[in-house]
């Protein structure tokens, strides 16, 4: 199941810049996991200073 980024999202970037495959883009006031490319590795989680993205 792919991640999902809470609404404890402060838009800094850091779990886009660390998702191997790019799933992540800037969304409206948080940013977004595309779940088609999404492979679950949890890099993005690791990366996030806030712990927005869940699984």
């Amino acid at each position: 199941m792919a991640y999902k980024i809470t609404d404890a999202c402060i838009a800094c970037g850091a779990c886009a810049e660390g998702c191997p495959v790019g799933a992540i883009a800037e969304g409206d006031g948080k940013y977004e996991i595309n779940a088609d490319l999404c492979i679950d590795c949890g890099a993005c989680a690791d990366t996030c200073p806030v712990s927005a993205p869940e699984a």
